[in-house]
């Protein structure tokens, strides 16, 4: 089963395809899984600063399109 569904849900944009809704829920879903998880289970050493600003910067990114779905 994919991680999308055709009712979508709450951020869902119904009026873009399938796979545009699709990508979107992976994107979500591999942020997730890709910066915040390992640092619910570990510590995590960003000894980076530019990729610790960059992925603030990518979180950001995120919530806008949260706040888009909101006003849609």
């Amino acid at each position: 089963m994919p991680a999308w569904s055709a009712d979508g849900g709450p951020l869902a944009d119904a009026g873009a395809e399938g796979g545009e809704q699709e990508a979107a829920s992976a994107l979500f879903a591999g942020a997730m899984g890709a910066f915040k998880n390992p640092s619910s289970h570990r510590t995590v050493d960003f000894d980076d600063p530019i990729e610790a600003a960059e992925i603030i910067q990518f979180a950001d990114l995120l919530l806008r399109q949260i706040g888009r779905a909101r006003r849609r």
